[in-house]
């Protein structure tokens, strides 16, 4: 699954196309890597979303393609540090 669409489906980052962005300016990083919105995401990869000055850091659990709100947080789970 592209890391702009996960994004999305998790609810981490509420439109795709601010994913997007945030994937084109260097705000996301996957496995330490820059991520461009294109970038494939696999379970067990640890995704960093840099909002601001806080950095939210998760492992991917799950893809779910069509996620709904329920299941969103089945996707991720947060990591400390």
């Amino acid at each position: 699954m592209r890391i702009d669409k996960f994004l999305k489906n998790s609810r981490i980052i509420k439109r795709r196309q601010v994913a997007k962005e945030a994937c084109e300016n260097g705000r996301v990083l996957i496995n330490g890597n820059t991520a461009k919105p294109g970038s494939l995401v696999n379970e067990g990869d640890i995704i960093e979303v840099t909002f601001g000055k806080s950095n939210l850091k998760v492992k991917v659990t799950n893809l779910i393609d069509g996620a709904k709100k329920s299941t969103a947080e089945e996707m991720y789970e947060a990591i400390d540090g």
